[in-house]
């Protein structure tokens, strides 16, 4: 393939020609050309990165301890990635990343918003999200969900710290000017759970009368449930590579979400996976064993509760660090999204 040409630049247009086109609001498009669309490979601004749990929660034990929970309405340390500059509180293009801390007996008052997020439970028990009136309780692996627009509160009636990753479509819904937050009144708790109804695969309740109208009926997905079937695709398929599984909507089939989507990978004791070039970027949370992530020219070794990004249309490698037990990955990226817009890519 040849080579662009070389474009025109900005400083060769003449001053007061530049200065008619900014009175009138105009830019010229050439000499910005190659940085809007660049040959071959996206411009990205999502750079590898590894938060360390042990480092941070410190930390966020440290804000709850200087922050009451009527100052901060939601106590979070937010995961930001330096390509995009910390001050925009994003990790990727379209992924927002919180840890979020809850103390015994504090209870996070009930909002709604346009974003939609996910609760990964990190640590601790006895604590809840409530949403549209569904009580989930919290334990650790726990995918728990709150789509656009449905009420949810966080209360806690354990004896320690619950900590949980908050995995948000933030970004990309700001982006769009469509971002806000609704206040409202503690929720009554209502009889039912999804993760209790929809609890066996290809099979699911079938309404005499009316379907709920959720998009998704399920809002908590276990971890026990989850790794159990990690386990059982593994021992089924012993010469399959990936062991992975997709959080799904079990009425549909379709992604649990409709901008980010949510999937769990074991790595079988010693393995190394390489997973292929892919145009969404990617968010690896490690709930048991100890990996090292090879993303680009950055190696990171992970340790149970850290989390690493990894940008787009790069591929990543990850090596279960034990030889003798399988080590167990959350990951979250921007596939939904992708696919939806018509630029989702795998380039192997």
């Amino acid at each position: 393939m040849t080579d662009l040409p070389a474009l025109g630049r900005l400083e060769d247009l003449p001053q007061d020609y530049r200065d008619e086109l900014t009175a009138l609001n105009l830019v010229p498009l050439w000499p910005s050309l190659r940085s809007v669309l660049p040959p071959k490979v996206p411009a990205r601004k999502t750079r590898p990165i590894c938060w360390p749990y042990h480092s941070l929660r410190p930390l966020l034990l440290r804000a709850g301890e200087l922050t009451p929970m009527e100052k901060a309405e939601r106590r979070v340390l937010v995961l930001a990635n330096p390509g995009h500059g910390i001050e925009k509180m994003q990790a990727s293009a379209a992924i927002y990343l919180g840890m979020q801390l809850l103390l015994p007996g504090e209870w996070a008052p009930a909002h709604r918003h346009t974003p939609n997020a996910v609760r990964m439970i990190v640590e601790g028990e006895g604590a809840y999200t409530t949403v549209d009136g569904e009580k989930c309780p919290m334990a650790r692996g726990d995918l728990i969900l709150t789509p656009t627009g449905l009420w949810h509160e966080h209360g806690h009636d354990g004896t320690e710290p619950v900590v949980w990753l908050d995995v948000l479509d933030l970004p990309i819904v700001y982006q769009l000017e469509t971002s806000y937050v609704t206040e409202g009144p503690r929720q009554d708790v209502k009889a039912g759970r999804g993760d209790r109804a929809y609890s066996r695969a290809g099979l699911v309740p079938t309404p005499v009368f009316e379907r709920s109208t959720r998009r998704n009926p399920v809002l908590r997905y276990p971890w026990a449930e989850a790794r159990a079937a990690l386990v059982d695709l593994a021992a089924d398929q012993p010469d399959l590579d990936a062991v992975h599984i997709t959080y799904t909507n079990p009425e549909t089939g379709g992604d649990a979400e409709n901008i980010l989507g949510f999937y769990a990978l074991m790595l079988r004791p010693g393995q190394t996976l390489r997973l292929p070039a892919r145009s969404p970027a990617q968010v690896f949370h490690l709930i048991e064993g100890a990996v090292q992530a090879q993303i680009v020219d950055s190696t990171f070794t992970l340790a149970e509760a850290d989390t690493c990004c990894a940008p787009g249309y790069e591929a990543v490698t990850l090596t279960n660090l034990n030889a003798e037990a399988p080590a167990f990955v959350f990951i979250a990226d921007e596939s939904p999204l992708h696919r939806k817009l018509g630029v989702y890519e795998v380039r192997g």
